[in-house]
């Protein structure tokens, strides 16, 4: 046995070699020392295992709460509450969340991985001694020893609250497995049912009047909810039904057993829920493990040296967790302490040699196998069975493994009924002759879950978790094993018996159901996917022929042997007989011929025969097929070897049906017995459908996730809502408080201004008398400056009006050459135009003359001309010097209009050239007096003496466009400009004027020489 002291860690390995439980089933003793004192412990107060029963949560004296998982050889610190705890509890629902009662009456949640503390819940006045949490993991009842409180883990709020007299005190208060009733139990031994939803109270259990009151103080509810096993201070103990709300019986304990201070039922992995051994765990510290059927001690764990203060059992039923009086953890092991009642029995046939009897005896009773017991001494006559010298054919076929005898089975079955509990799986695995295929169902198991039941807990909802993943693995084997398993929907219905029954050893649960399937599904699957009518009409024939009447009956009112056969078949009977009814049949039907279980199927009709003619309507059959009946199975197996023996060969389904054949070593055999092209095509279909599955399960994935970030994002919204109101709060606040201080800055403000005020008055009268004596320097100063000024503008007009005088008199000098030089141009051009005119006026009349000379000849000549031929040539040449004639006439007028167009043109140059003239002495002008104007020696705004208003004289000058050197403009305000400035303007235009003569000279001259040349021609 070893023991480890976590001590101060956090997290480390439960046992650090392999755990060999001892003889008293320990595998490991857990101890806490303190960190002060090596040889003080810290005591240990309360365990709870979780829903898989691998790992349980332990609290100590010191608040600290442990995780320790069996199966991964860890333990770890998940919370230091700092108080000690009072009751802990799993939460069903999140795996992760527990629940703690501390001793300040409250009870928290925290997460065992994140360490946090999820609620805390308040409301009680007393500490809280049990912690109850509902099978769906939404509530949970507190029980202290005045109140109950129901809680809702969701919100984590109150919902009820029971309050009881003081003078009655509560017992425990819990919910019942599998169900929504709440059992309370108090102090008087009373025991009332409520309803959870409602609260509505749904019976009271009676209190038995007779024999001695027992006080209740410790309970236990078998898995499935049934059995109520209540104890107190007596060595009675009290089973109630709670079906029939009765008392089923009372138990008496061995006279050491005083006061019974807890219950506990072990579960059994094929009990179903139904657990038949009772943990009863007295004051002498010893806990008692008793068949609640037989009333047989069992085992027990603890002693008188190393008592138990409390036990917790696992919901596999594989562990059990004791808190021993030193405070320390004791682990055992249920398979260990239970090695000795669930041995295989020995070999039912002895062998005796010499002439001595053997002192042991094998006692054989109908309740089973039990140990060999000592003789008293006496002789007893034995029967020495010796084997023949050659064995039979017929006993090599019922020769089965592990040294057993098929024949002999059968008949110790018909015999008892029934092979032993405890050793019906060894029988069962004889008589099936299981392989054992390791390698082969390894490589099944390796392909991983199959497609077809990825979601079957979606269908077939299974509150274990262990048994879900059991059926899970056992489908999909099969599925990989042959396709059409993936398509069949009834095998999770007929598969699930045998997972229930070998959840712990899948290998065997695997070769059982391929085996079942094998040789008692034979033609099933022909016909797929719908039921084998072969199969049924073989059943048919089996009740045509012995009970006719219950057929014509069936057939009457529309009932098909698919409604009253195949959902016994589909099923294996699994909805119709409870699970000792259903293992008791299957014993039979596993030791004989595959058509044994198609003869139970016409069998249990037939025992059923009172019912169904009762029955009219088809609702009522099918009810009456999918439910459990009130028929006892012993008869049904009864009837059933009758009809084997006398059904007629003809219509047998032995003849029908192969023998059995077991499965193969090394590799399972080929399974093709069914249309492959329609498992093909669903398996394709279903595999399309999956597909589609996946992705609407991913964009509703990803629907979610946008949703929960939209949530986020409008909590994130309202808590910066919050924070913003927060902060406007506290900002006004911090106005009113800045508002205060500024009112009081504000009169010290004033204060400081009227200080500041008589201090500027002050100032400001010096720096008036010092401004006041500045001003008059400054006016002196000015004074002076003005009349300095006065002095060098005097002295500058002077000097501009000398200059614009001399100026003056230059323009008009120059004005004068240029009136000069114009008047010449004119005679010169009026001389050239009189010889021009005179010139073409001669050429004229020489032309003229000429006409005429030439005219005077040709009538000369026409009159004096009297040869025909002569006159016409004269004729021709008169007619040709006259059209002469006429284009010299022409080319004279053509002359003239172009002399005309030139004399035109030559005036009409001349007047612009005068009127170019005129605007550039105008413009000469214009710019000498605005140069005056902006001449800064011009006195006009220096001098402010009247402007008289000009005589009729001047202004008659002043209008004038021409200006000559004798007029003398007597305005004050006459231009005075400086000769510097217009003297080269005016040299650059006299230039561009003598440019304009020389071109327009060259002009008429190029004219009037092309003139003459036109005229000449």
């Amino acid at each position: 046995m070893q023991t480890t002291d976590i001590g101060n860690k956090e997290e480390g390995k439960v046992w650090h070699r392999k755990p060999t439980p001892s003889n008293t089933g320990i595998m490991v003793t857990v101890i806490r020392s303190a960190a002060a004192y090596q040889s003080k412990t810290v005591r240990f107060l309360h365990v709870t295992f979780d829903t898989t029963g691998d790992s349980f949560l332990a609290g100590d004296h010191h608040g600290n709460i442990y995780v320790l998982d069996i199966t991964r050889n860890r333990f770890r610190l998940v919370q230091k509450t700092g108080q000690a705890c009072t009751a802990l509890a799993f939460n069903l629902r999140r795996t992760t969340e527990f629940l703690v009662a501390l001793a300040d009456y409250s009870i928290k949640c925290f997460d065992k991985d994140t360490k946090q503390l999820v609620s805390w819940m308040r409301g009680h006045e007393g500490a809280v001694s049990s912690v109850s949490v509902h099978g769906s993991g939404r509530y949970a009842i507190s029980t202290s020893a005045d109140t109950a409180q129901l809680w809702d883990l969701d919100t984590f709020q109150r919902k009820r609250k029971l309050n009881v007299r003081q003078s009655v005190g509560i017992q425990r208060v819990f919910f019942l497995p599998l169900g929504n009733t709440i059992l309370s139990c108090f102090n008087d031994d009373s025991i009332f049912a409520w309803e959870s939803d409602t609260l509505f109270c749904k019976y009271q259990l009676p209190v038995p009047d007779e024999g001695p009151r027992i006080h209740y103080k410790a309970f236990a509810v078998t898995r499935d909810g049934k059995i109520l096993a209540a104890g107190g201070r007596s060595n009675l103990l009290h089973l109630w039904c709670l079906d029939t709300r009765q008392l089923l019986r009372v138990v008496q304990m061995p006279p050491k057993v005083r006061t019974v201070r807890q219950l506990e039922f072990l579960p059994d992995s094929f009990d179903g829920g139904a657990s038949q051994t009772l943990g009863v765990l007295s004051q002498d510290g010893v806990m008692r493990f008793i068949n609640i059927q037989t009333c047989k001690l069992l085992f027990n764990i603890g002693s008188h040296d190393d008592a138990i203060t409390s036990a917790t059992v696992s919901p596999n039923g594989r562990h059990i967790v004791t808190i021993m009086d030193n405070g320390s953890l004791n682990i055992y092991s249920v398979q260990c302490l239970t090695q000795d009642y669930n041995k295989p029995p020995p070999s039912l046939v002895k062998v005796v040699s010499g002439g001595e009897c053997s002192a042991l005896t094998m006692k054989v009773k109908s309740e089973g196998v039990q140990r060999p017991a000592k003789n008293s001494g006496r002789r007893v006559k034995t029967k020495v069975l010796r084997p023949p010298a050659v064995p039979m054919t017929e006993d090599k076929e019922n020769e089965l493994p592990d040294g057993l005898n098929k024949k002999r089975l059968v008949t110790l079955l018909k015999a008892f009924g029934e092979y032993p509990a405890k050793y019906r799986m060894f029988v069962w695995r004889s008589l099936l002759r299981l392989p054992e295929n390791h390698a082969a169902f390894s490589s099944l198991t390796d392909k991983g879950l199959h497609s077809a039941y990825l979601s079957i807990q979606e269908r077939y909802p299974i509150k274990s978790h262990k048994l879900q993943r059991g059926l899970q693995r056992v489908l999909s084997a099969l599925a990989h094993w042959a396709a059409i398993f993936g398509e069949t929907d009834y095998l999770p219905l007929m598969a699930f018996p045998f997972v229930k029954l070998f959840q712990n050893n899948p290998l065997l649960c695997f070769e059982v159901v391929s085996t079942t399937i094998v040789n008692w599904c034979q033609h099933w699957f022909e016909y797929f996917p719908n039921p084998p009518l072969n199969v049924l009409s073989m059943a048919e024939n089996v009740l045509a022929h012995h009970d006719k009447e219950l057929l014509q009956h069936l057939i009457d009112c529309g009932v098909t042997s698919q409604l009253y056969v195949w959902p016994l078949l589909e099923t294996l009977f699994s909805e119709v007989l409870t699970r000792d009814e259903w293992l008791k049949l299957f014993d039979n039907v596993f030791s004989n011929h595959p058509a044994f279980l198609l003869v139970s199927v016409v069998s249990y009709v037939t025992c059923c025969r009172a019912p169904l003619l009762l029955c009219s309507h088809k609702e009522d059959f099918e009810y009456f097929f999918h439910h459990r009946n009130n028929l006892d199975v012993s008869s049904v197996i009864k009837e059933t070897y009758r009809l084997m023996e006398s059904t007629p060969a003809d219509i047998h389904p032995r003849n029908m049906l192969d023998d059995f054949q077991p499965l193969t070593r090394g590799q399972y055999p080929v399974f093709n017995k069914y249309p492959t092209y329609i498992v093909e095509y669903q398996s394709q279909e279903r595999e399309r459908i999956r597909q589609q599955e996946v992705d609407y399960l991913r964009e509703r994935q990803a629907v979610q996730e946008l949703r929960a970030k939209a949530v986020q994002r409008q909590a994130e919204d309202e808590a910066w809502y919050t924070q913003q109101e927060i902060l406007q709060q506290a900002e006004e606040k911090r106005r009113d408080i800045l508002q205060q201080e500024e009112s009081k800055l504000a009169e010290q403000r004033t204060r400081l201004t009227a200080m500041k005020r008589e201090l500027k008055v002050k100032e400001l009268q010096l720096m008036d008398a010092a401004r006041r004596r500045f001003l008059k320097q400054q006016q002196d100063q000015r004074l002076t400056d003005l009349h300095r000024l006065d002095e060098q503008i005097q002295r500058k007009m002077n000097t501009r009006d000398q200059e614009t005088a001399a100026a003056v008199q230059d323009i008009q000098v120059r004005q004068m050459e240029l009136e000069a030089q114009r008047r010449l141009f004119e005679q010169q051009l009026a001389k050239e135009q009189v010889r021009v005119t005179q010139e073409v006026r001669a050429e004229v009349d020489t032309r003229r003359h000429r006409s005429e000379v030439e005219e005077t000849t040709f009538q000369h000549l026409l009159n004096n001309d009297t040869d025909v031929s002569l006159g016409t040539k004269k004729w021709e040449e008169v007619v040709s010097q006259k059209a002469q004639l006429e284009e010299q006439r022409q080319a004279a007028a053509t002359a003239e209009a172009n002399r005309r167009v030139f004399f035109s043109q030559e005036e009409e140059e001349n007047e612009q050239h005068r009127d170019n003239l005129r605007r550039s002495q105008d413009h000469s002008l214009s710019q000498q007096w605005e140069m005056r104007a902006r001449s800064p020696c011009s006195t006009s705004g220096l001098l402010h003496n009247p402007v008289a208003s000009p005589g009729p004289h001047q202004s008659q000058q002043r209008h004038s466009p021409n200006i000559c050197l004798n007029n003398q403009s007597t305005s004050d305000d006459s231009t005075c400009f400086s000769l510097d400035r217009g003297r080269g303007e005016l040299d650059c235009r006299e230039r561009e004027l003598m440019q304009n003569i020389r071109e327009l000279r060259q002009k008429l001259a190029a004219r009037a020489r092309t003139s003459n040349s036109t005229v000449s021609q």
